[in-house]
C-alpha cells in the first residue's frame, strides 16, 4: 500500500485513501491585512502548500465562520486517521511562520488520528460550535 520514494520516505499511493486535509481559511477576517497588518497571508499559505507537499492536501475557502479567531486552518484526518479515531482538529490564531511549519510536520507525520500534534498547537486549539462544524464542505 506505499512505495518509497527515491530519498527512502514512504509516500501512500495515490488513490489509497483520503490524505490529510488542511483547510485555511482565507475570507472577510482571516487572511487579510485590515484584521491582521503585517502577517504575510498569500506567503503563509504557499509555505503551507509547499511544505505539506504530497503528505497532504491543502486548499482555502472563503469564510469558516469563526472570525473571532482568525486565522483559522482545520486540519482534517486521512482515512487511515479518521479509522485510528483521529477527527478534524480545529486552530486558531495561525500567525506565526512556526506555527505553519508545525502544522506541515503533522500532516506529513500522519495528522489527526496517528500523530499527536506538536507542542506549539495546543496552544492554538479552539471549539467551533456544531452549527459551524457541520457547515464545512467535505
Amino acid at each position: 500500500m506505499s512505495r518509497r520514494d527515491r530519498d527512502g520516505v514512504r509516500e501512500r499511493k495515490r488513490g489509497a485513501g483520503a490524505p490529510v486535509t488542511v483547510t485555511v481559511c482565507r475570507g472577510c477576517c482571516c487572511g487579510t491585512e485590515a484584521k491582521h497588518p503585517g502577517v504575510d497571508h498569500a506567503g503563509q499559505y504557499e509555505r503551507l502548500r509547499t511544505a505539506v507537499g504530497a503528505a497532504g492536501r491543502v486548499r482555502a475557502v472563503k469564510c469558516l465562520d469563526v472570525c473571532t479567531q482568525s486565522n483559522v486552518v482545520v486540519v482534517g484526518p486521512s482515512a487511515e486517521g479518521r479509522a485510528a479515531g483521529g477527527r478534524p482538529v480545529w486552530l486558531g490564531f495561525v500567525l506565526m511562520d512556526e506555527m505553519i511549519d508545525e502544522i506541515a510536520a503533522w500532516v506529513r507525520a500522519g495528522g489527526p488520528g496517528l500523530a499527536d500534534p506538536p507542542g506549539l498547537l495546543d496552544l492554538q486549539l479552539i471549539s467551533v460550535s456544531r452549527r459551524v462544524r457541520e457547515g464545512l464542505p467535505d
